[in-house]
């Protein structure tokens, strides 16, 4: 049985969505959610050496917006095996097109789709159920000392998130403007 991917370029430079083509019969369903030959042909990212899961157990939970400085960018692949997220990439690359624009899709179990977040952009996502369980993909190994972050409420940013964030971390609460202006 072939599986394929369906693969939607997004309007920030280098992001993509993927959707799997789910197979169905009386067991259940069966997709391919990676597949090395598809990403090379679109000259994307075909290495991750580290992957990583995330837990967060009440909604409007906010994880974000996180990014890697240089060196030590990282391209992430992300999806939602549990649950339910409004997941939003930030591009902080100076020299793309697509300068401080941003995205948010709806990733979750039922749906499938996974986000393709090029280096040097920021992701966060706000949980939009109780217990939902994010997967990451990562090119390169995590440097603490390279992590950084975005206010998720940044002025320069403007993004409308779809509620208030009940639940998130005193560092995710501290990251400073993208502009001095609060």
């Amino acid at each position: 049985m072939g599986s394929a991917m369906e693969f939607t370029q997004l309007k920030i430079d280098g992001a993509w969505l993927i959707g799997p083509e789910r197979h169905k019969d009386e067991r259940g369903w069966f997709a391919r959610v990676y597949c090395e030959d598809l990403f090379a042909a679109r000259g994307l990212v075909t290495r991750y050496p580290q992957q990583s899961l995330s837990f967060s157990r009440e909604k409007a939970t906010l994880r974000g917006l996180h990014y890697q400085a240089s060196p030590h960018t990282e391209t992430k692949i992300v999806s939602c095996l549990q649950g339910c997220v409004w997941d939003v990439l930030v591009d902080l690359r100076p020299d793309s097109p697509t300068y401080l624009e941003w995205e948010a899709w709806e990733l979750s179990s039922e749906n499938g789709y996974q986000l393709y977040i090029p280096a040097g952009c920021a992701h966060g996502f706000l949980t939009r159920s109780g217990d939902a369980l994010m997967r990451y993909l990562i090119s390169e190994p995590y440097v603490p000392d390279s992590a950084r972050g975005v206010r998720f409420d940044d002025p320069a940013l403007g993004i409308p998130w779809p509620e208030q964030p009940r639940v998130m971390s005193d560092k995710d609460r501290s990251w400073t403007w993208l502009t001095t202006e609060p």
